[in-house]
Formats: C-alpha cells, structure tokens, sequence
C-alpha cells in the first residue's frame, strides 16, 4: 500500500510527465495560432480594410506581414525551434489584442480579432511560461542543443591530446 501510494504522489506532482506537458502546451498553443491566422488569412480582404498600417507600410501588406509572423512563429512553437524567440512576436501581438479588446469596442475589435476579450491573456500567460522556461525535451531545440554541446565535447578531446 505504502509504494502504491508513493508513485501516486509521484505521478500527481508532474514528476514524470513534465516534458510531455510541455510538449502539448506547444502543440496546443502552436495549433491555436495557427487556426486565427488562417481564419484571418480567409478575411485578409475584409480585415486589411481596417487594418492600421504601420512602418509606414499599406495596411493590406502590414497584415500580410503580420500573418506570415504569426504562421511562422506557430509553426516554430510546434516544433520547439528557436522557441524562447518565437514567443516574442506572438507576445507582443496578444499584448496588443488584449488593449485593443479591453480598450475600445468599436466595430473593428470584433472583426480584426477572432476571439474573446480574456483570451490573449490566457495565451500571454503561456507565451511567459515559455518564454522563462524553454520548450522542453521534446523539441528541435533539445535535439539541437544535445548535438552541439555533444560535439563540442569531441572538439575539446581532440585538443587536449
């Protein structure tokens, strides 16, 4: 009874499943992205109409820019590559939605984002969490790393003989 209860305890503190966790966090919070963008992408007409430019650019090319960021960086959470970079802009973006959500209701708040006000919170909570924390081991930037510091090690051998 008393090791039964010791890998119970064991199993609900996260222990072991960590890195998987944040697997599906990735997968989830990549998928997400990846589903408003291309729900944007289907009203780029529509939406770059009221669409601010900025940078001094169009407003039709200042929201193509931003969709391809955004397809972007949700496919490289998906993947864990590059991840601590790749939630920057996504952060910035709901950063921005929650102001614009919460701020004004006019009519371009409802069209130009395709979600609830509270939702870019929940998501810039996430973005943090990976930001401070990394993607975990299962991820590109795992794999990347692993060979890097394992060749690097060979490197240092071979100049030491």
């Amino acid at each position: 009874m008393r090791e039964f209860f010791k890998k119970v305890m064991l199993f609900c503190t996260g222990y072991t499943y960590s890195n998987l966790s944040r697997l599906f966090l990735r997968l989830f919070v990549g998928v997400m992205f990846l589903h408003v963008c291309v729900r944007q992408f289907l009203d780029l007409g529509h939406l770059s109409a009221e669409f601010p430019g900025f940078w001094g650019m169009a407003p039709d090319t200042s929201m193509t820019l931003l969709l391809i960021i955004e397809a972007l960086c949700a496919a490289f959470i998906i993947l864990g590559f590059l991840t601590r970079l790749a939630v920057i802009p996504p952060l910035v973006v709901m950063s921005v939605a929650e102001v614009v959500a919460y701020s004004s209701y006019d009519s371009v708040t409802p069209t130009l984002f395709t979600f609830q006000p509270g939702y870019p919170v929940m998501f810039i909570g996430i973005l943090l969490f990976f930001l401070l924390s990394g993607p975990g081991k299962i991820s590109l930037d795992y794999i990347i790393s692993a060979h890097i510091i394992e060749t690097n090690d060979d490197n240092e051998i071979l100049e030491r003989a």
